[in-house]
């Protein structure tokens, strides 16, 4: 029978916790700012963040955000109203319909990310080689290959 894991309430695993919270909460906050700084809500600015990495279906959408289809629905329904999203059927498949940013929707993206200086300026004091170690470790969390 397989051991059950015991608890980590060391001292230096609790402040690495707390650590870890700050830092979300923290990015969290400064990233609703600057949605509201572009007339977005958070969650409109994070789809519109995803979308210019690439065109992509609202069911992947909804999976990597962790919410149900119909909120996605919802939220690209704004953008698209707001002409920084446009609906386009999926090259791999015609039956599906990707999301994917217009040229404005793309311009905004790049302004949001420039705006976030919380995580770029703390992460600009590290070297290359802390913030590969700091990656690694974060994909080792959360049970992400580290080498890729």
């Amino acid at each position: 029978m397989p051991a059950t894991p015991i608890p980590r309430t060391d001292p230096l695993t609790l402040e690495v916790v707390e650590l870890i919270g700050t830092v979300v909460a923290r990015y969290h906050e400064e990233y609703e700012e600057a949605a509201a700084a572009h007339a977005l809500t958070g969650a409109q600015a994070r789809v519109l963040g995803l979308l210019a990495l690439e065109p992509t279906p609202m069911r992947k959408i909804a999976d990597k955000l962790k919410c149900e289809p119909s909120n996605v629905t919802g939220i690209i329904d704004r953008l698209e109203s707001r002409g920084l999203v446009e609906r386009r059927p999926d090259p791999a498949d015609r039956r599906v319909k990707v999301a994917a940013p217009t040229d404005e929707g793309r311009a905004t993206a790049r302004r949001l990310r420039e705006s976030l200086r919380f995580a770029r300026e703390p992460l600009g004091e590290l070297t290359a080689a802390e913030r590969t170690l700091l990656r690694d470790l974060l994909k080792r969390m959360l049970g992400e290959d580290a080498g890729s």
